[in-house]
């Protein structure tokens, strides 16, 4: 009886885990953007002040249910010296959101050389990914398409997973309802595909 009664609890309430890491350079805007994704979805958060967030030493830890399935995020600390530890978390990983800060032009090859760097790891094949152009309510932001023409060159590296590039605000929030859809966990998520889609 026991075990029927476990079972039945776990059917109906224990939802699948998945653990996504959120990688980028520091000041991309990774912290903010888990702050606001808990914010909206987490029940009774209270988001700490925004303006207060300093760069990541370490790991920030977030999560969320949406649907059947409950996210796990690891915000991991952007910094040069720290980017030797996120292949370190890969293994665990189901999927990877990268944040690039879209206003600073400067940077833009250092993004992009750890980026690359990041989905030649052989432990990351065939996670989906999801790359945000971040700040893109700053006037002075590259769009979307300026990122890709830029990333361009990685998309042979990408192989066979699914990556999209999304326009984001992660202060104001906006495109995380799109990015949680449950439909869109679902597709991401499952062991089974018969195609890929590649945005760059």
């Amino acid at each position: 009886m026991y075990t029927l009664l476990s079972g039945l609890y776990k059917y109906v309430f224990q939802k699948d885990e998945y653990c996504i890491l959120i990688l980028g350079l520091d000041n991309a805007g990774k912290t903010t953007f888990l702050e606001q994704t808990k914010t909206k979805f987490s029940r009774n958060y209270k988001g700490m002040n925004l303006s207060k967030i300093t760069t990541t030493v370490g790991l920030n830890i977030g999560t969320i249910d949406v649907g059947k399935a409950r996210l796990m995020f690891w915000d991991l600390g952007g910094q040069e010296e720290l980017q030797s530890l996120w292949d370190k978390y890969y293994a665990e990983s189901h999927g990877v959101i990268y944040v690039i800060d879209s206003t600073d032009e400067e940077r833009l090859g250092e993004s992009k050389n750890a980026f690359e760097k990041m989905i030649s790891s052989e432990v990351l094949e065939g996670v989906p990914l999801l790359v945000l152009a971040n700040k893109q309510d700053n006037e002075n932001c590259l769009s979307v398409s300026d990122i890709k023409t830029a990333f361009s060159d990685c998309a042979p590296k990408i192989g066979k997973r699914d990556c999209l590039v999304q326009p984001c605000c992660a202060l104001s929030g906006y495109v995380l309802l799109t990015i949680f859809n449950t439909d869109n966990n679902q597709k991401c998520f499952s062991s089974s595909r018969s195609a890929y889609y590649t945005d760059f």
